[in-house]
C-alpha cells in the first residue's frame, strides 16, 4: 500500500511511526526499511528527504534518509536501529533468527551489506569516482561532488572501489549458490530474514526493477545499470533471481518513490 507523505509541520503533529525516506530514487537504506515495516506489519506515513530544508533534519536528527521517529522519541537513523525497531514493535514472522548462530549469520550479511566498507557504501563511492571523472555510469557530477564530499571519497582509494565491490558481489552469490543446493532460496536457513530483504533492496544499486515496478529519475537508471565487465560478470543470475523472489514474495510492488 502507498504511504502517505507529509510535510514537515504535519509529521511533527501526527505522531506514531513517521520515516523520512528518497524521493525518486530507489536508495536500498530506505527501501529495505520500508520493507522492514511492511513484513512487521507497522504503520506510518512518510517525509522525504530535502538536504536543503533544515526543518527535516532537526525532525529526524539526520541529513540522510531512512530516519524513522516513533512518536516523541530520538530518530533512529543506523539499519540496525531501524531492524531492532521493527522487530520489536511489530507483529508476525520475525526476521531476525531466535537460534544464535542463525542470528549472527543474518546480522553478518546485512553488515556486509549496509556499513561502510560493505557493498552499498562501495558501490556508491565507485559511482561517485565515475561521476567525478564523467565515466560512463556515474553519477551527474554535482550529485558525485555532493556524494563523494559526504560519504568520504578518497581519489587515491577509488581504484580498489571495484575491487571491493566485486569481492562482496562474490561473497553473496556464493553463499545463494550454496543456499541453493540445500533447498533454500533464502540467504540463512528456510525463512525470510532481514538479509533477503537488504540484499533484495540493494540490488537496485546494479539492476534496478524495471519501470513499471520502479519509476525513477533517468540519470540514476543510467548509473545504478551501468556495470564494468567485472561487476556485470560479478552480478551472477541467483543475485537477481533472489530480488525478483524476496519482491514477487514478500514485498510490495509497484515501489512507492
Amino acid at each position: 500500500m502507498p504511504f502517505r507523505i507529509l510535510s514537515v509541520s504535519e509529521a511533527r503533529a501526527a505522531g506514531g511511526v513517521r520515516m523520512v525516506v528518497t524521493r525518486a530514487i530507489p536508495n536500498p537504506w530506505s527501501e529495505a526499511a520500508k520493507g522492514l515495516l511492511h513484513r512487521r506489519a507497522i504503520p506510518w506515513q512518510g517525509v522525504y528527504l530535502d538536504q536543503r530544508d533544515p526543518e527535516v533534519a532537526a525532525f529526524s536528527g539526520t541529513h540522510n534518509s531512512p530516519a524513522l521517529v516513533n512518536d516523541d522519541e530520538p530518530g533512529l537513523s543506523h539499519w540496525l536501529d531501524i531492524l531492532t525497531f521493527a522487530e520489536g514493535h511489530g507483529s508476525g514472522a520475525p526476521l531476525l533468527p531466535a537460534e544464535p548462530d542463525a542470528r549472527a549469520e543474518v546480522l553478518s550479511l546485512c553488515h556486509l551489506l549496509c556499513e561502510p566498507q560493505g557493498l552499498g557504501w562501495y558501490r556508491r563511492l565507485l559511482t561517485v569516482h565515475r561521476g567525478l571523472n564523467e565515466q560512463p555510469g556515474g553519477f551527474p557530477v554535482p550529485v558525485a561532488q555532493y556524494l563523494g564530499s559526504k560519504y568520504g571519497y578518497q581519489a587515491e582509494e577509488a581504484g580498489d572501489y571495484e575491487d571491493k565491490v566485486v569481492n562482496l558481489l562474490n561473497r553473496l552469490s556464493a553463499r545463494l549458490n550454496a543456499q541453493k543446493k540445500a533447498g533454500s532460496p533464502y540467504l540463512v536457513g528456510h525463512s525470510l530474514t532481514a538479509a533477503d530483504v537488504y540484499c533484495a533492496c540493494f540490488m537496485a544499486y546494479f539492476s534496478p526493477l524495471d519501470e513499471s515496478q520502479c519509476a525513477m529519475v533517468p540519470s540514476f537508471r543510467i548509473a545504478f545499470s551501468s556495470l564494468s565487465a567485472a561487476e556485470q560478470q560479478a552480478l551472477e543470475p541467483v543475485l537477481l533471481q533472489h530480488r525478483d523472489f524476496i519482491y514477487g514474495q514478500y514485498l510490495e510492488l509497484p515501489l512507492t518513490l
